[in-house]
């Protein structure tokens, strides 16, 4: 997993090896960090219901003809990682009072290693391509669980969290604050970062998986996630169609925070309309996009 700037674009003075420095915001947006400095201070929540309707039915004409394997988590996960790559101020994070756009489009998902309320749960992180399509998309992230469930597997965040849980308590505050200091100027250690699902475009949890509905999941102070998107279980519910007339459609709750400091709130207006299109229609998915949008300088 290389977090090197995007081919043909030079690092910079101020830049960091996992994101390129922004330089010609707009002087508020600038501000807003040293205003709200920390994720907490600048959530914002966002919810809706999705119509799984249409990626149910995309869903079964793909399986019948011949790939079984998908499910709605791969259409999910596809629609984020195109969002991503043509609203990529979506992909922007904040770290050491600037705001930086990332070198690459990563997420985060916690799986559990069985079913099972008793299974340990773990973290992957899986980079993807920004013109990639939901089978590649699928392929990729089916790989990474799998190698996450296999007997004694350990991704590598377990390795680096079973590693500072070997010094005592007060050594382990220091090293975190260490981390931290690091991670305000980009310097933390590659190994750490490529580690950390912390340090991640968006951060997705299947709460529909447990059969129960979405939750609002703070965004976590240490790492560089501007994004952390939930959705729960399916639902049916009557609802007015255009014409008036009641229908029952199965319905999928969606809860997303955010930090505010990356983007005005147009922007993630646009981006998650974009979104919840690409939902309703995921046929658009099979195809990369005819080109991928980049962030200012």
């Amino acid at each position: 997993m290389s977090a090197d700037p995007p081919a043909g674009r030079r690092r910079r003075l101020g830049d960091r090896y996992d994101g390129r420095l922004l330089r010609t915001l707009d002087p508020f947006y600038r501000i807003t960090p040293y205003i709200m400095r920390t994720r907490v201070d600048a959530q914002d929540y966002f919810e809706d219901r999705i119509d799984v309707g249409p990626a149910e039915a995309w869903l079964r004409a793909q399986r019948a003809a011949g790939r079984p394997e998908l499910g709605f988590l791969h259409v999910f996960v596809a629609a984020l990682v195109r969002t991503l790559a043509q609203r990529p101020r979506l992909n922007r994070f904040v770290a050491g009072r600037r705001i930086y756009a990332r070198n690459e489009i990563l997420v985060s998902l916690a799986v559990k290693r069985r079913l099972h309320q008793d299974s340990p749960e773990t973290v992957v992180k899986v980079r993807f391509e920004p013109a990639a399509t939901v089978h590649e998309v699928a392929a990729a992230l089916d790989a990474a669980v799998a190698a996450a469930r296999s007997p004694e597997a350990q991704t590598e965040a377990d390795r680096t969290a079973r590693i500072l849980m070997f010094l005592p308590g007060f050594a382990l505050r220091i090293a975190m604050a260490l981390l931290r200091g690091l991670d305000a100027f980009g310097w933390m250690p590659k190994a750490v970062h490529r580690a950390s699902p912390f340090h991640t475009s968006v951060f997705v949890t299947d709460l529909g998986s447990l059969g129960i509905k979405p939750i609002y999941h703070h965004l976590y102070e240490f790492g560089t996630t501007s994004l952390f998107v939930a959705f729960g279980a399916k639902e049916r519910e009557r609802v007015l169609d255009e014409d008036g007339r009641v229908e029952v459609r199965k319905l999928v709750g969606l809860k997303a925070v955010n930090d505010e400091r990356i983007c005005d709130g147009h922007y993630y207006a646009s981006a998650f309309k974009y979104l919840l299109a690409l939902l309703r229609h995921p046929e658009r998915l099979e195809e990369p996009p005819g080109a991928v949008v980049q962030d200012v300088e």
